[in-house]
């Protein structure tokens, strides 16, 4: 690790480097399929004719040479030379589409299995048959996968590739049902070889590396780091921040966890990156409670891989270590997609009730004093905007029914049975317990914007944490704190939904 002094000049005297904004190719995106050249087309067929291997008969599987080194750069150099996003997308929905299961030794081995149910056989026999259908149901492209990951840094390749299949998903340049497979059987070999074992948990400190700390910085996507004495604040006293890298890739950060070390649970995030810590020298004594305020996944091809769960029970064994007496733990975590949320509830209830029913006729009348306007369209313009905080009258009219609609937003929205804020899904994955919505927690541009300056805390209570966590995963159960609980019951009662 780096000490002080060269160190500490070029940090004061490098600018910060914003993340760079992906580039995105001009034109249209809706089509499923985009358009390639003639000798581009070719050249894509000749590839992975050549460099997806094919599947060796079921008896030679394990016996049967590895392709060539060769010809796995060879599709890595390639995929590399691409540089439209359309071309990778167009290259990815050819492997997903014409190398993926053979679908005929799937229903000839599936009969197999049928019939030797049917009959009066070994144990043997039949689990044979079971794992011959199991080799069917391989993908032809797992195989270059796999080779592909036995490059040096073919790992990171592939981390990569699946962050351009998921954009070309959201762009709907490749679609359907085999794409959605492909995707799926990445994220399995990328979930394999990232599992807790391969992960190593690393502390960032001012004397941490240069690199480290600008990559800790362009990778913060909650709470935007604004300059290099803002970063030092954060992982100096009081503070504290880890990241996990893979065996791999010593010092690349994949998922970083920021942590305030306070006397209390806090209730908004300027206390913690706004204000300046009490002193340049930690007290234990007033430290009582450790708050993780922001999560960050840096590669994007790791959605899905349970990287942050891990992280959060890992820093929670350190603290311990550190600080035996500590025994609070709790997020103060953002709210996203609320304001879009109701926003669209009040175009809906305008549509179907001529105004909005989510407010009770007091505060209908409130609001719509303080405007001077109908209540409806005067306050889908304010939400979509941070005028509305500027205003102490108007911010105390909405206080109530804010609160009350944020609570069903977050206990009552529902995907598939689960929490529909994926914030709230991952923490009560964790066994969280819903604790406390908090008013004007976040009073940035972004925080009034996205889910009106609101913030909410998910305690870890550490003895119950396994039991919440198994409620939630298999009832969909969500343990809340007393104040969610009457506020959703407040909801229930004022809102005429």
């Amino acid at each position: 690790m780096r000490g002080l002094g060269p160190g500490l000049a070029v940090r004061r005297l490098l600018p910060l480097r914003l993340p760079p904004r992906p580039q995105r190719p001009p034109g249209p995106r809706l089509s499923s399929r985009p358009t390639v050249s003639g000798a581009l087309d070719r050249a894509m067929d000749e590839l992975l004719r050549r460099a997806v291997p094919a599947t060796p008969v079921y008896e030679l599987r394990e016996k049967s040479p590895a392709p060539a080194e060769g010809q796995c750069a060879d599709f890595v150099s390639f995929y590399g030379g691409l540089t439209e996003v359309a071309e990778r997308a167009e290259l990815l929905g050819r492997l997903a589409q014409g190398f993926g299961v053979d679908h005929g030794q799937v229903a000839e081995q599936s009969a197999g299995v049928l019939q030797l149910r049917e009959q009066p056989r070994e144990a043997a026999v039949l689990l044979q048959a079971e794992d011959r259908l199991r080799y069917a149901l391989v993908p032809r492209y797992r195989g270059l996968f796999h080779h592909i990951s036995k490059l040096d840094g073919g790992v990171r390749f592939l981390v990569q590739l699946r962050a351009d299949l998921i954009e070309a998903q959201a762009l709907k340049l490749v679609e359907g049902p085999h794409v959605r497979e492909m995707n799926g059987v990445l994220k399995g070999m990328l979930t394999e070889w990232f599992s807790s074992g391969f992960l190593n948990l690393e502390r960032v400190t001012w004397h941490s590396p240069c690199e480290v700390l600008q990559k800790i910085s362009e990778s913060e996507a909650v709470h935007p780091v604004k300059n290099w004495m803002d970063i030092k604040q954060r992982v100096g006293p009081y503070r504290r921040c880890y990241f996990f890298s893979h065996c791999s890739t010593p010092e690349e950060p994949l998922v970083v966890l920021h942590v305030a070390l306070t006397s209390d649970i806090s209730s908004n995030i300027q206390s913690i990156v706004k204000e300046c810590p009490p002193a340049e020298t930690e007290e234990k004594n007033k430290i009582a409670a450790a708050i993780f305020y922001s999560i960050s996944l840096t590669q994007q091809g790791l959605q899905g891989v349970e990287l942050g769960t891990f992280l959060i029970k890992r820093v929670v064994k350190e603290l311990q270590k550190e600080f035996p007496h500590l025994g609070t733990f709790s997020s103060l975590s953002p709210i996203p997609g609320f304001t879009k949320w109701l926003l669209g509830l009040l175009n809906s209830q305008a549509k179907d009730h001529g105004r909005s029913e989510l407010f009770t006729d007091s505060e209908y009348k409130e609001i719509s004093a303080v405007t001077g306007c109908p209540l409806n369209e005067t306050l889908k313009a304010l939400l979509s905007s941070n005028e509305w905080v500027k205003s102490e009258k108007l911010a105390k009219a909405l206080q109530a029914p804010l609160m009350r609609l944020c609570a069903w937003y977050l206990y009552g929205e529902k995907h598939r049975g689960y929490a529909l804020n994926p914030v709230a899904n991952f923490h009560l994955q964790n066994g969280a317990v819903m604790w406390r919505i908090n008013w004007m927690a976040d009073l940035s541009f972004k925080g009034i914007t996205g889910s009106c300056g609101m913030m909410v805390n998910y305690r870890y209570f550490l003895e119950e944490t396994a039991t919440n966590s198994t409620s939630y995963l298999g009832s969909k159960n969500i343990k809340a704190s007393e104040q969610v609980l009457n506020l959703v019951a407040q909801f229930q009662k004022n809102s005429k939904l």
